[in-house]
């Protein structure tokens, strides 16, 4: 099992990081707007503009669109993921999940005012920010981020818990790949060490840029740059969290799942979901949610929102559809876990896509991420022989590299995608390439795949070590509902 699973993060790994020698050498494209951009950037940028040009001044339409914003994230995480992991557990394994997901939402909410925001979203050095801002230190109600136009900006407070909602969903999807055999407390000591060493240090290194104000000439540019998270630097686009959030998740969950072991009576057992009532309606609240998840990570409301919002909705239709289609064609009959398990699909193909692709390129992600995490969660599952309770990396995963890609191929100008925004010419830069865009993606993929699965495998370890990782076979069976929490999500009378 262990070879497998090296085998995996090595094999996966050396796929994306196919060009990447090829990317040293290729000519960088311009500054794309595909990062997050810090309150430290905004305070950059009036020094490099003349003395007499006042201060930016957040617009309200802006505030209050990444407010809702903020809320639909983290309506994502409670109740929404909690219920869709929920009903495709037993009925045993049902309220530990929903308190799983609950309880590294909290801590990971406490742990990114803490210190998680200002390691991945103040300047620092490629791979970690400072520590400038541990505990929002210095952070006011007059406090500004930048956004990707110049001169405009949103106050840092909603930046910051904007940011952090991506942070403790991501944290929580990781337990779907060991539902119904781990430890509560295994659980949490985990989320603390993997959110610490994977999730802060990709953040940064895609996200983290010195914001679009000090983008005045070539060399002011370099500069800047210099700056910049290491993928951001090589022009990784990632609208909303290919990388950081689902391929990032995807790696924890499926080394979780090799390190920790198979279920109990997987494979002889009936393990099918106790209730696709809660799934359905936790895979809606995913939808919902997701139009801030992607078009609040314009972080203006704007065109390039309505965009993201766009694609959002028409990729996930799309890859619903198609899901469900070839699950008919091959089973015989069309299922509501196949419908929903294809919107989920969509939602994480076009994370990353969009605000760069057209609804032509949303569409063509949308249908073939369903077809390919389809296979995803059949035949590559049963190559791996990992018991990936939920299908994280069959769904995040997959669905999480084929959308990263597939943004190198749909952002091209000449498929009616945004192209790469140069913001010293303040346009549309010229001469986009697919090949060279997709190498940089490939690149992007192959340091979070191997990121996050090194990391992941220490982290286990050192929690197997001082708490251990898995609960007894006899509290395994009895459902950890009652043998973890004292607790049951049902009562019968």
């Amino acid at each position: 099992m262990m070879k497998k699973l090296i085998a995996l993060i090595l094999t996966l790994a050396a796929v994306s990081f196919g060009g990447m020698a090829y990317a040293e050498d290729a000519a960088k494209p311009a500054v794309a707007p595909a990062a997050a951009a810090t309150a430290a950037a905004a305070a950059a940028a009036p020094a490099a503009a003349p003395a007499a040009a006042p201060a930016p001044v957040p617009n309200k339409g802006d505030t209050a669109w990444m407010i809702v914003a903020t809320a639909f994230v983290i309506l994502m995480a409670i109740p929404g993921l909690a219920l869709f992991y929920g009903g495709l557990v037993r009925t045993k394994n049902m309220l530990s999940v929903l308190m799983q997901v609950f309880v590294i939402f909290s801590l990971i909410s406490v742990l990114w005012a803490l210190y998680g925001y200002s390691i991945a979203f103040s300047e620092g050095n490629a791979f970690f920010g400072g520590l400038d801002k541990l505990l929002l230190k210095g952070i006011t109600p007059d406090s500004v981020a930048a956004t990707f136009s110049k001169g405009i900006v949103i106050p840092e407070f909603i930046y910051v818990a904007f940011q952090g909602a991506f942070a403790a969903i991501t944290v929580a999807l990781v337990v779907g790949s060991f539902a119904e055999r781990i430890k509560f407390s295994a659980v949490l000591l985990f989320s603390v060490l993997w959110f610490t060493f994977s999730y802060l240090p990709i953040a940064h290194m895609v996200w983290y840029w010195a914001g679009p104000d000090g983008y005045i000439s070539a060399a002011a540019a370099d500069k800047l740059n210099a700056t910049a998270g290491w993928l951001f630097n090589k022009g990784a686009l990632d609208f909303a969290g290919g990388t950081v959030v689902h391929i990032d998740a995807a790696m924890a969950g499926i080394v979780g799942a090799f390190m920790i072991g198979k279920r109990v009576g997987y494979g002889k057992d009936s393990m099918a979901p106790h209730s696709l009532t809660m799934t359905m309606i936790g895979a809606s609240l995913l939808w919902f949610g997701w139009f801030g998840f992607n078009a609040g990570s314009a972080l203006e409301a704007n065109g390039t929102a309505a965009l993201a919002f766009v694609n959002t909705w028409l990729a996930t239709a799309a890859a619903a559809l198609s899901w469900m289609t070839v699950e008919w064609l091959v089973k015989g009959k069309p299922s509501m876990l196949g419908a929903t398990s294809g919107a989920l699909a969509g939602l994480v193909a076009i994370t990353p896509a969009c605000g760069f692709v057209g609804v032509g390129g949303a569409l063509a992600i949308g249908l073939t991420a369903g077809v390919i995490c389809l296979w995803g969660v059949n035949g590559l599952k049963r190559l791996l022989g990992a018991d990936d309770s939920l299908d994280v990396f069959g769904v995040h995963g997959v669905g999480g590299i084929l959308g990263s890609l597939l943004t190198g191929v749909f952002a091209a100008p000449s498929l009616g995608g945004a192209g790469i925004y140069d913001y010293v010419a303040n346009k549309a830069a010229d001469g986009y390439s697919i090949y060279d865009q997709l190498v940089i993606q490939a690149t992007g993929v192959g340091v979070t795949i191997l990121w996050s699965g090194v990391v992941a495998f220490v982290c286990y370890k050192v929690v197997d070590m001082i708490v251990g990782l898995r609960v007894p076979e006899d509290e395994e069976r009895e459902g950890l509902d009652i043998s973890s929490h004292g607790e049951s999500a049902y009562h019968y009378s």
